[in-house]
């Protein structure tokens, strides 16, 4: 019998959780994002056409090779375009690397502007040759249009519109454009060191990775500006497996590829890292909630109760999502015999790790290699680096780039924003504590897919204020 009352105890508790969550929800004010980007045809045309110059330099960086002559036609296209941030501010190049310095009343808050130059290979069939810069359809087409040659258009515009002004800002500006950032080169680290060589030590870096995201989650519509204020660790890791070979005709058990088989259906099918919702991401689902439909809105809005339930089911409901609540492990390569009646004496599988700040580098490298070792494989870490440090959600630096969002894209919702792929912007986090990844240009499906796919594309109505978010930042930054 006490069972039975400690039963209906229970389910009674249950039922007035979830009235109290329910009414604590039906006060919550429903919300729309508003923003769109207003019509500028004269802008909006003369960015785009910069913009499509640039496309049309074609940019793509190879790993490991010098491709310094490449990235210094691209310079000159620059020069050709923004003629007053090379003729007034101070130019240094590095291998193929940019780095300019404007000179501010103060040294005493340093702000760095930055995107890379260089872009992925285009390949496959596309609408638009990748490096035409065609303008068609309300879009710039071409390999970098949004990955990113779109923000070193806007921020070297921004420069060339202020100087223009005879603007001098308060404090010093840095703009900053790598040419190794799709492979994660030594480009960035070079202008890192030669920060580093100067004393500067920035106030706040912006660089790329979050954005103006369409429809950031299933069920919330509209603009919002996702504003990256840390990024997930990464490593390459190969694991093998060996044996003594043989005939196909008469195989042993337990080949190599069999052995590697198992081990990817072990990880792909159990849960191997730990779920945890980090404070950013919950930060992130409370402000998202007002916008949601009203089921999504009950959850986000009441993470105090729906936390356990949110941390099940997230992986299944989006995979961005999913991914910002735990380390991550996605196989992509494999190798084995070179002939089809062979049996390899080694076969590989390779993958792609991101890691987590509640399980880091470290700790996630030594489950895996466990789990690998259940399987009798080796494992071999290519290369990896940790998660990066979260920018303060309170401090000074984070509240000035939501008040320039809202400054410049009026009704545009801010988030934070967990970035689970890699930028430039972690080797800044040595020298700067406010390390941003924010490229303010509108991304929705159609440009999400082009990235590092076909037929890559920016809307150019969203241009004019990606120059606008540029030059309000410069002004804020006091």
């Amino acid at each position: 019998m006490t069972a039975v009352w400690l039963l209906l105890g229970l389910v009674g508790l249950v039922l007035l959780l979830l009235l109290i969550s329910l009414v604590r929800t039906l006060f919550i004010p429903s919300r729309r994002s508003e923003y769109v980007p207003a019509p500028d045809p004269a802008r909006t045309s003369e960015y785009a056409e910069k913009l499509a110059r640039m496309v049309r330099v074609e940019t793509v960086s190879v790993p490991g090779e010098n491709q310094r002559e490449k990235f210094l036609s691209f310079h000159r296209e620059l020069e050709s375009l923004f003629p007053l941030v090379h003729q007034k501010l101070e130019k240094t190049e590095i291998d193929g690397n940019l780095l300019f310095f404007w000179k501010g009343k103060s040294s005493e808050k340093p702000l760095v502007l930055m995107s890379h130059q260089d872009v992925v290979p285009a390949e496959g069939e596309w609408s638009h040759a990748p490096f035409s810069g065609d303008i068609a359809d309300g879009k710039v087409w071409g390999r970098g249009s949004s990955d990113t040659k779109c923000s070193v258009m806007a921020f070297f515009q921004a420069a060339e519109e202020l100087l223009a002004a005879g603007y001098v800002p308060e404090n010093d500006v840095y703009l900053s454009s790598s040419c190794t950032e799709e492979w994660a080169g030594d480009g960035c680290p070079k202008l890192v060191a030669e920060l580093k060589r100067r004393g500067v030590r920035p106030w706040l870096v912006c660089d790329e990775g979050g954005g103006i995201i369409s429809e950031p989650m299933g069920g919330i519509h509209g603009n919002f500006a996702m504003i990256g204020v840390f990024e997930k660790g990464k490593a390459d890791v190969r694991f093998t497996a060996r044996s003594s070979g043989g005939h196909a005709s008469t195989p042993k058990p337990h080949s190599p590829i069999a052995n590697l088989a198992a081990f990817v259906n072990d990880v792909e099918t159990h849960r191997v890292f730990r779920r945890r919702l980090p404070k950013e991401v919950a930060a992130m689902f409370r402000t998202l909630a007002p916008y949601a439909s009203f089921p999504m809105k009950w959850i986000f809005s009441n993470l105090w109760l729906f936390r356990p339930v949110l941390l099940q089911v997230l992986p299944m409901i989006s995979a961005q999502a999913g991914a910002m609540i735990r380390t991550t492990i996605a196989f992509t390569m494999q190798s084995g015999s070179d002939a089809c009646n062979v049996m390899p004496q080694e076969a590989t599988v390779s993958a792609n790790m991101r890691f987590i700040p509640h399980q880091g580098m470290e700790e996630s490298l030594a489950i895996i290699e466990k789990r690998a070792k259940k399987h009798g494989l080796s494992m071999e870490v290519l290369q990896a680096t940790d998660y990066t440090v979260s920018a303060d959600l309170s401090g000074e630096a984070f509240r000035t780039v939501c008040r320039v969002v809202e400054e410049t894209f009026p009704g545009c919702p801010h988030s934070p924003y967990v970035m689970t792929g890699a930028t430039d912007a972690r080797f800044f986090q040595e020298i700067c504590d406010h390390v941003f990844r924010f490229a303010p240009v509108i991304y929705g499906p159609e440009q999400m897919k082009g990235m590092h796919g076909l037929n890559e594309n920016i809307e150019i109505s969203c241009l004019p204020g990606a120059v606008d978010f540029y030059k309000n930042l410069i002004k804020a930054c006091i």
